[in-house]
């Protein structure tokens, strides 16, 4: 797409960027649109960092960002086709955006005491908290809090998210949370803790925006990237025994 190389993106990150909006069909109006809502994302340095698959594997041979920019596209065509409006369409995005930006590379990075603390059950929650620190200017108004965090710590409805309580969710940035606002802290943990049953939560996110997210992020995820049982469960254990072998 012209214009790309303007926007404050690597050259290698702005040629796969281009790739996956070809990839979804958007059209030249379509992506003009998410890249006014994408870009002051995309363009921040930990998510540039994120779209190496060398350093954020995330799906098989997809980078982190790929996966987050796919799911955020999709979020996009699936927001347009129910005709929702303008504001509605950013949240979601955003949502999507930010839904996946967890501390630390999964894989074989998750050894942790809890079950229960394992990157299946925690990288949301982590997810919330950077979104939080690294964009704060989109988290200052309450509705739009209350909305995207909501759709990032639910995001994976059915599976199960971390009912977080202060400092027992074994998190990679336990820092950052306590360094957020104390308004922020109290909305991921109440969220977190709807419909809790022991140390985890069944609740899909409260809102459409959210909603709309986690289905997108199951079409591209289970439809696309994850192809066998075993790569489902090196998502919620945070160990791939396969990889480890590769790497030897």
């Amino acid at each position: 797409m012209k214009g790309l190389n303007k926007l404050k993106i690597k050259s290698e990150n702005q040629q796969l960027l281009n790739n996956i909006l070809n990839k979804f069909k958007l059209s030249e109006e379509e992506k003009k649109e998410f890249l006014e809502i994408a870009i002051p994302i995309v363009k921040h340095e930990e998510f540039q960092k994120r779209m190496n698959s060398d350093i954020f594997p995330h799906h098989a041979k997809v980078s982190l960002g790929e996966h987050i920019l796919s799911d955020a596209i999709l979020t996009y065509k699936l927001a347009k086709k129910k005709k929702w409006k303008k504001e509605n369409r950013e949240r979601a995005i955003r949502i999507a955006l930010f839904h996946d930006l967890y501390e630390l590379p999964w894989q074989n990075n998750d050894y942790k005491k809890n079950f229960f603390n394992k990157h299946g059950f925690t990288h949301p929650i982590e997810a919330a908290i950077n979104a939080a620190t690294w964009y704060p200017e989109l988290f200052k108004e309450e509705v739009e809090r209350e909305i995207i965090l909501d759709g990032i710590i639910h995001h994976m409805f059915p599976f199960p998210v971390r009912a977080l309580n202060e400092k027992d969710a074994e998190l990679h940035n336990q820092e950052k949370f306590e360094k957020l606002p104390t308004h922020i802290k109290k909305n991921i943990i109440n969220s977190s803790k709807r419909k809790r049953i022991k140390a985890v939560a069944f609740s899909r996110s409260r809102y459409k925006e959210g909603r709309i997210v986690s289905k997108a992020d199951k079409k591209v995820a289970i439809g696309k990237e994850l192809k066998s049982f075993h790569a489902l469960l090196a998502c919620i254990t945070g160990h791939n025994s396969k990889l480890q072998k590769k790497d030897k």
